[in-house]
């Protein structure tokens, strides 16, 4: 299943994430699920993604 918007994404989500946040969370989601098929994998890449832009962001304004 692809995410169109960020409404599409799941509640837990969009709770925990800003909108920019969840903008790259449904790229690297959407493309992980054309590259591996498998729903599970394609979140996990995703919040990877989510968590290594948070830690360059993090390391710079330190």
């Amino acid at each position: 299943m692809l995410y169109k918007t960020n409404q599409d994404l799941p509640l837990e989500i969009r709770a925990s994430f800003s909108e920019s946040a969840q903008d790259l969370y449904r790229a690297a989601y959407n493309c992980a699920i054309h590259w591996y098929g498998d729903t599970t994998k394609a979140h996990k890449v995703a919040l990877s993604a989510v968590r290594m832009h948070s830690a360059r962001n993090m390391s710079v304004l330190v």
